[in-house]
């Protein structure tokens, strides 16, 4: 067998990969008759659904009006008498936009909301930059000291502020409120519940396994409506609760229930060898919970986490149902509108934008901490 010393030159590449992108698509999507004929169905699809979307969306679209009969006006000038270049209203938002945010919060004081988010946007920077921070004591310090802040910014009463009802709260602003005490509170209240209902105290665990499963075994509607109507019920004479804050104990509750499982499901997905290794080293109940099980076990289930989270958000829609009118209800209130009456699609499609930035917002950054916690998880 003879060897040479010299080496061979390179073979050239299958001839898929010299054709670069024509390559690509004749090994994805025309590799065989079958998938070439899907290929072209889908692109025809494609083409018959989103050219006139984005017609309607964009090309014929009115972005300034005061009324839709302006908007009428606007079609019937950009096409004929006959066919009208008919498009998307989008006035509406231009012109709505205070309340689509806002909700009926009175306009010169609308400035409160926006200094109490601002508070809250820089209080949030140091928990994401890389700087020698307890920034576990430090969350649980902003948890205890920003909603007195909020509440009196939002409300008012103190310090000359101007009260402003909770019925007049709406609009993302409410969505945002309740969505973000929602999170808030059932984090915590969801792993207190799963560690109940792993306990070894049979008391204990009965009434967590119990609060569970009533609560997950009614829709929100329902506890919404035990909050708003039947909750006052069983208080003393004399004494009542908000609208706004029954609301948000029902969803707080609500959303708890579902995150002890999630967290359950972390609990039960730790080996035993760590409990045991926390009991070796003397470790009680709590300081091996807090600094063993529940970080590997929360850092398993972000996944489930941020989607309990995500459904929450989605879930704020529901208080409509007791008189609240969160980012879903101000749509509403602006279809009745009679400057706006009939512009349903175009006032619903802002609201849906509106949820899926924030649920999409979540979503990445869940992503975004999974990859960093991954350590010995990563595949």
């Amino acid at each position: 067998m003879a060897v040479t010393a010299t080496s061979l030159p390179s073979l050239p590449p299958p001839a898929t990969e010299r054709l670069g992108a024509i390559g690509w698509l004749r090994r994805n999507l025309f590799n065989s008759p079958l998938n070439s004929l899907l290929t072209i169905l889908v692109l025809w699809l494609l083409w018959v659904t989103l050219v006139p979307a984005f017609e309607w969306a964009v090309l014929n679209a009115v972005w300034s009006a005061d009324s839709k009969q302006d908007c009428e006006a606007a079609f019937r000038a950009g096409g004929t008498a006959e066919a009208p270049a008919r498009g998307a209203c989008w006035a509406v938002l231009r012109a709505r936009f205070g309340q689509y945010v806002y909700g009926l919060y009175p306009i010169e004081q609308r400035w409160r909301i926006d200094l109490a988010f601002a508070i809250l946007a820089v209080a949030m920077v140091p928990l994401f930059l890389r700087i020698a921070l307890d920034k576990l004591l430090y969350a649980a310090a902003l948890i205890l000291v920003y909603p007195p802040i909020a509440y009196v910014l939002f409300y008012g009463g103190r310090f000359g502020l101007p009260v402003v009802e909770t019925p007049l709260w709406g609009g993302l602003f409410l969505t945002l409120v309740i969505a973000g005490v929602g999170i808030t509170a059932s984090l915590p209240l969801g792993i207190l519940l799963a560690l109940g209902r792993r306990s070894e105290l049979p008391i204990i665990k009965a009434l967590s396994v119990a609060f569970i499963e009533l609560v997950r075994g009614v829709p929100l509607v329902t506890v919404l409506f035990m909050a708003s109507v039947m909750l006052p019920l069983f208080l003393p004479e004399g004494v009542t609760f908000d609208k706004l804050l029954r609301a948000l104990v029902g969803v707080s509750l609500f959303s708890a229930a579902y995150m002890a499982e999630v967290v359950r499901g972390g609990l039960q997905a730790i080996p035993k060898g760590q409990y045991e290794a926390a009991a070796a080293l003397g470790l009680g109940y709590w300081k091996m919970m807090g600094l063993v099980i529940l970080p590997q076990a929360l850092r398993l289930v972000i996944p489930g986490i941020v989607n309990t989270f995500i459904g929450l958000f989605k879930d704020t829609a529901l208080v409509l149902i007791i008189g609240l009118y969160d980012l879903l209800g101000m749509a509403q209130l602006i279809i009745k509108d009679p400057q706006w009456l009939g512009l349903a699609t175009e006032t619903y499609l802002i609201a849906a934008a509106g949820f899926w930035i924030f649920c999409f917002g979540m979503s990445r950054y869940s992503m975004a901490l999974e990859r960093k916690l991954a350590r010995g998880h990563h595949r």
